[in-house]
């Protein structure tokens, strides 16, 4: 699994993909690996069928520097994440519980591995909790890469939210609460400039609320000076869509179907320039300014196509989605008279399918 990391950026795409062969997998077989020499977790919440507690027991009791950052405010889990906390000290786990006023949200593992190279860290970051059982009813995301930047911005976390120092700057990742706001409005003045210079200029935004005054305010410029702006909002959304002379340019929908829909895409287009990121964090004052979460920009060309296949269906939805209007109201979007209708989770289940098949046969004619 290493060297598949390390060959290219892997995105997974649950529950369409399993957690247990791919997250799951990947906290195993740091456990197992004998030239792995340490494993970091940050946990908001996990399951009592999740192999991630007894893989960092593994990490423990061969050695390895092992630590879990475990989150006693998370909302309804409080009990549930005391009881093993406790259980991983008494294994020798490092548990260290966050600070008394800013939860800990952010989704990320570290391994640290020894190679021929010297030690080599690889990463994993997610928009949903290391829990196996809503892994199979939530919608997440979640990035592999062993890129040193994000693997070092990763460990400057982790070292700050263990008491180690703060850090002065981060080199790739958005963290809350130091400049995330600062750098995903700079991307919104961004596309908005693109607009007003007759460029190509677009923001998908998928998450699941949108509550902050301050980047509410940036998507109305953006939208005032041209920019496309398309939101897919799960819970909350304050900004109003459709207002004349104001928003335009700005369409909210929300998507109602087997699966909650949990992740956190941010796409901005702007001109010749795009980025994406994914993430554990909404837009709302308590994320951007009183949790600890963070943001990954995907850089590898085939996670971002992957990323933009998954925005596009999300908004070409005619089946599932439902639709804000400026005042308030939410109605079903209406099917397309012509053309084929999408139900965007069905696409995604088709996707997943034809990809795994594809994968079996490349593996076939390999071995042949």
């Amino acid at each position: 699994m290493f060297d598949e990391i390390r060959r290219a950026d892997l995105l997974v795409h649950q529950p369409y993909e399993s957690f247990r062969t791919s997250f799951e997998a990947f906290a195993a077989a740091a456990a197992a690996d004998p030239d792995v020499i340490a494993m970091k977790t940050a946990v908001y919440r996990t399951s009592d069928d999740s192999t991630l507690v007894s893989s960092l027991v593994d990490c423990a009791e061969q050695g390895k520097q092992a630590v879990c950052l475990v989150e006693l405010k998370a909302r309804f889990d409080e009990r549930r994440n005391i009881e093993w906390s406790r259980e991983l000290e008494q294994a020798g786990v490092h548990v260290v519980h966050g600070f008394p006023d800013m939860k800990i949200h952010a989704k990320m593992t570290l391994v640290v591995r020894r190679e021929p190279g010297g030690l080599r860290r690889y990463v994993h970051i997610g928009t949903g909790n290391y829990h196996a059982a809503t892994a199979r009813l939530y919608e997440d995301l979640g990035i592999f890469t062993a890129d040193e930047e994000i693997a070092a911005d990763v460990a400057d976390v982790f070292n700050y939210v263990t008491g180690f120092g703060r850090p002065q700057r981060f080199r790739k990742l958005l963290v809350a609460p130091f400049e995330m706001r600062k750098r995903l409005l700079e991307e919104i003045e961004a596309v908005a400039a693109a607009a007003r210079e007759g460029e190509t200029a677009r923001i998908r935004l998928k998450l699941n609320n949108l509550v902050d005054p301050k980047v509410i305010e940036a998507l109305y410029d953006a939208a005032g000076a041209g920019a496309s702006v398309q939101i897919c909002a799960r819970s909350i959304c304050m900004l109003r869509p459709g207002v004349e002379g104001l928003s335009e340019n700005i369409h909210v929908r929300s998507i109602l179907g087997r699966f909650l829909e949990h992740s956190r895409i941010y796409s901005f287009e702007a001109g010749a320039q795009s980025s994406v990121f994914i993430g554990s964090a909404d837009l709302m004052p308590r994320n951007l300014d009183r949790r600890v979460e963070v943001l990954v920009p995907v850089e590898s060309a085939r996670s971002r196509q992957e990323l933009q296949a998954v925005l596009g269906s999300v908004f070409a939805d005619d089946i599932r989605a439902w639709v804000l209007a400026s005042d308030g109201s939410w109605s079903p979007t209406e099917p397309r008279k012509a053309g084929k209708q999408v139900d965007h989770q069905v696409a995604m289940m088709r996707r997943a399918q034809l990809r795994a098949r594809r994968q079996a046969e490349g593996g076939r004619s390999k071995s042949l």
